[in-house]
């Protein structure tokens, strides 16, 4: 029932009731009345269309019933089948190119399912054909899964592994691009600027200012920060694990000490001219499994590819080292 409405009347300070009109009455009748029979409509749809779908058709029977559920099942187990095609050939053709692992064996991807004799119990029942297929489709997809499962363990394990082993790997300049002079001397056989003779050259050198900063090229762990009047003079050695270890010489100041954890890019020393030394510059060496390596194929990280080749050029053209 709609509720009496009244107005405030200021002359008299009293509430008036209002009387509507036939017109105004019928509309706030309406409108009371309107939301509900669009709910009730609602409901009548749900209700009719939920009988629909749930009533069988007395004309179908239920074996054809089971039929057409069966024949809707295979086309589900076939999409997924599609999909467990497109995850295969990622694995295959993507991610373990990516990661440089194997080719999954072929015989744990198809692992067998005994074929359909094995659902020869089903034979007595009317619709054993489609019954035994979709049985089979269904064993076929567990197997297929289970392997995707053990690749796809294997690659995340992988994967996991190389993060480790690229967190180690010196992959970056240990002087800026910003604050370099020059490559005074790449790495190989260059004359030595005191003894003047031809002699392997460990490194490469780094032309730059004194307090110039150095920064570590890969994570690892401080094997030693020494001080020398001859050779390296002020030296850092860092051993990074996987076999890598990467040797700082001629510093004028250490920030870090012995033992301590340090990160690919983190201030290690500055640049000096300390012992064998003709003049201010940071030598940089990386050790693989023991042996001095020519450090410019571990700068594939912060350089361009001009950038990087032009440093190439500059290591080539040096044949007089600074230390």
């Amino acid at each position: 029932m709609l509720k009496a409405k009244y107005k405030y009347n200021r002359e008299n300070a009293e509430f008036e009731r209002q009387h509507l009109t036939k017109g105004q009455y019928a509309m706030r009748v309406a409108l009371w009345i309107l939301p509900s029979m669009v709910l009730g409509l609602a409901l009548v749809f749900v209700l009719s269309s939920k009988q629909r779908s749930t009533t069988p058709n007395p004309k179908e029977s239920e074996l054809a019933i089971y039929q057409k559920e069966l024949k809707r099942l295979n086309a589900n187990l076939n999409l997924m089948d599609r999909v467990l095609d497109d995850l295969q050939q990622r694995d295959e053709d993507v991610y373990r190119i990516a990661l440089s692992v194997e080719e999954f064996p072929t015989n744990l991807r198809k692992m067998g399912t005994g074929g359909s004799d094995r659902f020869a119990y089903l034979d007595s029942y009317s619709n054993a054909k489609l019954l035994k297929k979709t049985a089979l489709k269904v064993v076929e997809l567990e197997q297929r899964l289970k392997a995707q499962s053990l690749s796809f363990r294997q690659l995340l394990k992988t994967a996991k592994g190389k993060e480790a082993y690229f967190a180690h790997l010196p992959s970056i300049q240990p002087v800026s691009n910003s604050d370099l002079k020059r490559i005074a001397s790449g790495y190989g056989y260059r004359m030595d600027p005191v003894y003047n003779i031809e002699k392997l050259h460990e490194g490469i050198d780094f032309s730059a200012k004194v307090g110039t900063p150095v920064y570590a090229t890969a994570d690892g762990t401080v094997e030693y920060v020494r001080t020398a009047k001859e050779g390296y003079g002020k030296s850092i050695m860092i051993n990074h694990g996987m076999g890598f270890k990467t040797r700082y010489g001629h510093l004028s100041k250490f920030v870090v000490k012995r033992g301590e954890k340090v990160k690919r890019g983190q201030l290690i020393a500055l640049v000096g001219n300390t012992g064998k030394s003709t003049g201010p510059h940071l030598h940089y060496e990386v050790h693989v499994k023991g042996n001095p390596v020519n450090p410019v194929n571990y700068f594939h990280s912060d350089l361009n590819a001009k950038q990087y080749n032009a440093l190439v050029e500059r290591c080539k053209l040096s044949h007089k080292s600074l230390d």
